[in-house]
């Protein structure tokens, strides 16, 4: 899979019709005064793609936000007219200006189909180089040993692994980072739990169904024998100090969960470069707790080592318990410190839960006092994934719906879609085909939506073939492959070689223009996504894509066109689209089956 949908995500060429419009109003902005050590008076110059076409292929809201005699719509009106001056002759086929301030531009069909001949010839459409090959490192997934990996484990997942494609298309050197939870209290009620209750044959044939039934019985059993709670620190505490069954028995726990959760990650078609868990920065945690003492940046509090945090108003933060344990913290500042010494990054996300935002603030504030703090350190945080019962999943309760459940569930869903369209293919191609599109499904509805909302799984929109879907682009693009395997012998391979010329003197339909138009928005949105941490972003530009495609296949013949350069020209756009399609889903993670 890495080969495929991961390798598929790497390296774009950028071509950007959104900057070259930015460049000519630079020009006029600076003439009129308005622009000056290249920024424009009152933020960053934006050029945007309006909602509806009525309103232009581009806009600007920059007469709004600039100074100057008389109303916005009156500086709009001038700069909409400087603006069609100064652009090269026919680029724009009109300018105007629309209440209260705006500046709308339409690209005329010759820039378009002009502009789309070149994007035709980039094998490499999209990059962004904003990255400059610096390091980053993206923390996702981080599941905890011993525990099922649910479905808020891959809502992490996916979001992670499409941020670090993001990220790797817009330039960085991405290191994928799967922080293990293999350390801490829990293990000592686990260890505590075995001791008491477990049985090695059953945990061997079923380790982490065996694992967690051991946790949940602990939980039930220490609400009503407290002493438990106080065993469980105690052997916490031994295997911090290295005591050899305990050390014994966690290791065992690791290795078994483990070997099930890659088995999540192969189906998911994740991979990552580090797997350093807690546990790995074991050693350095007293030593680094008597350093920050040392230097008065901790200090004692009934017992315990505290950092006092009053200057960014923020709670102090306990950095090491009374009886000497470490917390989850403490690993968390040796990690960063091991991370910025070993890879040097620019930026360094932390995939996240809401609920972990005071944490993260905390540990960035920390990261200030100790002059750590040479990259951009982000805590990407996302909301919960809920049942179908809308409730939050609880693993202590052993509600937890798993992630291998739900894959299961949406691949079976999905050989339905693949039944009912997939005729001809062989029942070997329906289930890859059915694979490719349930757990695209799955990862599409993570991805989408604003990350910090929750999300509740809807099995019947998460299949839908008319709506905001992954199947519903792996359709599309399906069709335009379809298109191009019934293309006459050796024309998609012209195609994809560059022999576009033909846009640039066959006249284009509506659809065809429109479509044209929103294939140059790739980079823009993948440069976004970047930015923003988002992957809605991208999600969001290829439903709109598909669209702008099925419009285009509804209403304009390909093969069916008699005039042979006007067939080329519309081949050329569908490779060109569906390529896009392609790459799109591949940064998101998801395939794209050439039949369903």
């Amino acid at each position: 899979m890495k080969g495929s949908v991961h390798a598929a995500a790497r390296g774009y060429a950028c071509t950007n019709m959104r900057e070259k419009i930015k460049e000519i109003l630079r020009a006029v902005l600076k003439e009129g005064g308005y622009f000056e050590d290249g920024a424009a008076y009152g933020g960053p110059l934006e050029v945007f793609v309006p909602e509806k076409a009525e309103f232009g292929h581009y806009s600007t809201n920059v007469a709004m936000r600039i100074p100057g005699g008389g109303t916005p719509l009156a500086r709009a009106e001038a700069i909409a007219k400087a603006a069609g001056a100064a652009a090269p002759a026919g680029f724009f086929e009109k300018t105007e200006a629309a209440a209260p301030g705006f500046v709308n531009f339409w690209l005329s069909p010759e820039t378009v189909r002009g502009e789309f001949a070149r994007v035709a010839r980039e094998k490499r459409f999209g990059r962004n180089g904003s990255g400059a090959g610096a390091a980053a490192i993206v923390e996702y997934s981080s599941v905890n040993i011993a525990k099922p990996f649910h479905l808020g484990h891959l809502r992490n997942t996916v979001l992670g692994a499409a941020l670090a494609n993001i990220l790797e298309a817009n330039g960085y050197r991405v290191i994928r980072w799967n922080y293990l939870g293999d350390w801490g209290t829990q293990f000592g009620k686990l260890i505590a739990a075995y001791k008491q209750w477990g049985d090695r044959r059953i945990v061997r044939k079923n380790p982490i169904e065996a694992l967690q039934k051991l946790y949940v019985r602990f939980h039930a059993a220490a609400a009503e024998d407290p002493e438990l709670e106080a065993r469980a620190r105690d052997e916490f505490r031994k295997l911090e100090s290295g005591d050899r069954e305990n050390r014994k028995l966690w290791e065992w726990f690791k290795e078994e969960s483990l070997a099930e959760f890659k088995k999540t990650y192969r189906a998911l078609g994740v991979d990552f470069d580090a797997w350093i868990g807690e546990s790995f920065f074991e050693k350095e945690l007293r030593p680094l707790a008597a350093d920050l003492a040392a230097r008065g940046i901790a200090e004692r509090s009934e017992g315990a080592l505290i950092v006092r945090l009053d200057e960014f108003n923020l709670p102090p933060v306990l950095i090491e318990k009374s009886d000497g344990a470490s917390l989850y913290l403490t690993r968390d500042i040796a990690n960063l410190r091991y991370r910025l010494r070993k890879y040097k990054p620019a930026e360094i996300l932390y995939v996240v839960g809401n609920e972990q935002s005071l944490a993260f603030a905390q540990l960035f504030a920390i990261a200030k006092k100790l002059g750590m703090d040479s990259a951009r350190l982000a805590h990407v945080k996302y909301g919960l994934v809920l049942g179908e019962s809308g409730k939050k999943i609880s693993t202590r309760r052993g509600e937890a719906v798993t992630a291998a459940e739900a894959m299961d569930k949406a691949v079976a869903l999905a050989r339905g879609v693949v039944d009912e369209k997939g005729r001809g293919l062989t029942e070997r191609q329906k289930d890859a085909a059915a694979r490719a599109v349930g757990i695209g499904a799955l990862k599409y509805a993570n991805l989408k939506e604003n990350r910090l909302t929750d999300i509740v799984f809807d099995w019947g929109k998460m299949l839908d073939l008319t709506g905001d879907s992954a199947p519903y682009l792996q359709y599309t693009y399906a069709r335009f492959a379809s298109i191009l395997r019934k293309a006459p012998k050796g024309a998609a391979r012209r195609v994809s070689a560059g022999a576009t010329a033909a846009t640039a003197v066959v006249p284009g339909s509506e659809p065809e223009l429109a479509l044209m138009r929103k294939i140059f928005e790739f980079p823009d949105a993948v440069a976004a996504a970047g930015e923003m941490h988002s992957t809605s972003v991208v999600a969001n530009y290829l439903y709109k894509l598909a669209v702008a495609s099925n419009r285009f296949y509804e209403t304009t013949p390909v093969l069916g066109e008699e005039d042979r350069a006007r067939r080329a020209a519309r081949l050329a756009l569908v490779a060109v689209a569906a390529r896009t399609l392609r790459d799109g889903q591949a940064l998101l993670g998801i395939e794209s089956p050439e039949k369903i």
